[in-house]
């Protein structure tokens, strides 16, 4: 990459860059508060769909003590709808160790920043860019793609970590390293997008392998798994279900998962009555469900009992189906 792919994009930004509720001058008290939290709602959101939440959560907690005192049936209650719920539980430990153990600062370093709960690779490198100027590149799908087209090469075959080595003197030469993390990551969703990018208004288009060649790579379509799976569940006759103690409003590994292969020829199988089978789908995996259940006074050390008719407003919807499957029972 031989041109000032910074100084473009940069400038771009400058003329173009949507207000959102989080983007606070660098001064700004609340500014670690809101990046932290627009962050975590981001993550596997859409911007459009967080605002309204992220307005919402900030009038009920307006900075990060307040929020590291909440209680989690309350930060629930306001994460209700947003879905992924484990990013709330999530944040919410995050801002207690920012507050208490931390004095309200973020570790200068990337991988400190990733022991935080619910932080990982791209969190702590957009968060290290943001709050500390950092040069680095939050490697989302919309810079992934950015970078893929600028090469005209796919996404799986290129090794970002060596792009940004290669080229870190004409990526990381400003001072504005924070600005550039989020204009990249703007440029993707709003021009470069994945479905029919705005080519005529693109600023670099005329460095873009992607515009110029004859070949142009194709945008990777989500590849849809469709997938049978057996849920089997444990069941009181007091209206009770059996789930994991680890985590009582959790995902498929909270059931308990045996394969109808292995256990079929095992004569405890026959305890199981199947209940029904429908359909449901998760990020790109279509499941075919078959729903076991047995009534059963003993359940795994593991696992314990949980009432059916009981408030389970922050459950998964995934859960949820499940539930309301069962509940024909009582």
């Amino acid at each position: 990459m031989n041109f000032n792919l910074t100084k473009k994009i940069l400038a771009w930004y400058d003329n173009n860059k949507r207000d959102l509720p989080w983007r606070v001058g660098k001064r700004s008290a609340n500014q670690l508060y809101y990046r932290v939290l627009s962050e975590f709602m981001l993550q596997q959101t859409q911007v459009k769909t967080v605002i309204p939440y992220f307005v919402k959560f900030t009038k009920e907690f307006q900075n990060l003590d307040t929020l590291s005192k909440a209680s989690e049936r309350k930060v629930l209650k306001l994460w209700e709808g947003l879905g992924y719920y484990r990013r709330a539980k999530y944040l919410l430990a995050t801002s207690k160790i920012l507050v208490n153990k931390l004095n309200c600062k973020l570790p200068r370093e990337i991988e400190k920043i990733k022991i935080l709960p619910g932080v990982g690779d791209y969190t702590s490198n957009v968060l290290a860019a943001l709050i500390y100027n950092k040069p680095t590149l939050a490697l989302d799908g919309n810079v992934k793609r950015v970078i893929s087209r600028i090469l005209n090469k796919e996404v799986k075959k290129i090794n970002f970590e060596v792009f940004k080595h290669i080229n870190k003197k004409n990526i990381f030469n400003t001072n504005r390293n924070s600005d550039l993390v989020e204009a990249i990551m703007e440029f993707g969703a709003l021009v470069c997008n994945s479905k029919i990018p705005k080519c005529s208004e693109c600023p670099i288009k005329n460095n873009c392998k992607f515009y110029k060649s004859k070949n142009k790579i194709k945008p990777i379509k989500k590849e849809v798994i469709n997938e049978s799976i057996n849920i089997f569940c444990y069941l009181s006759k007091k209206g009770e279900i059996a789930l994991t103690k680890k985590n009582n409003l959790g995902f498929l590994n909270e059931f308990n998962l045996p394969k109808i292969e292995s256990i079929k020829k095992n004569k405890s199988f026959k305890k199981w009555k199947l209940l029904s089978k429908y359909k449901n789908s998760i990020s790109n995996k279509k499941l075919n469900i078959n729903l076991y259940y047995q009534f059963s006074k003993d359940i795994p050390n593991n696992y314990s009992w949980y009432s059916i008719k009981r408030n389970n407003e922050f459950m998964p919807s995934f859960t949820k189906k499940i539930f309301k499957q069962v509940s024909v029972l009582f």
